[in-house]
């Protein structure tokens, strides 16, 4: 089994500016996601906060991308971790904004 890192990308609305009923609602459908993965998901992960910024390796200070979250989950192969991601909460929107990147993690 290998480790994947699931990489959340896109105009996210920060989590305090949901209405309750939104907070409800998207609570329930990540609720849903985690227990249909079940023992496949090692860390829930979390959302980035709002302070970021990119430095480059010419000294240059950029900003960042819209990179917004994380989670990290086991799987056999890339498939299998691509399989984890059917009906996950962060891509039900379909309007082509929000991406969910994965990399397997390697051994250091």
């Amino acid at each position: 089994m290998s480790k994947f890192i699931y990489l959340y990308k896109g105009p996210a609305t920060p989590v305090d500016q949901f209405t309750s009923e939104q907070s409800a609602a998207q609570m329930a459908a990540w609720g849903a996601w985690m227990e249909k993965i079940g023992p496949a998901l090692l860390e829930a992960g979390a959302p980035f906060a709002p302070s970021r910024t990119a430095l480059v390796d010419d000294g240059a200070v950029v900003e960042a991308s819209d990179l917004n979250g994380y989670s990290i989950v086991e799987a056999e192969s890339l498939a299998g971790a691509k399989a984890l991601a059917d009906g996950h909460p962060f891509l039900s929107d379909g309007n082509g904004k929000f991406t969910l990147e994965i990399f397997e993690l390697g051994e250091m």
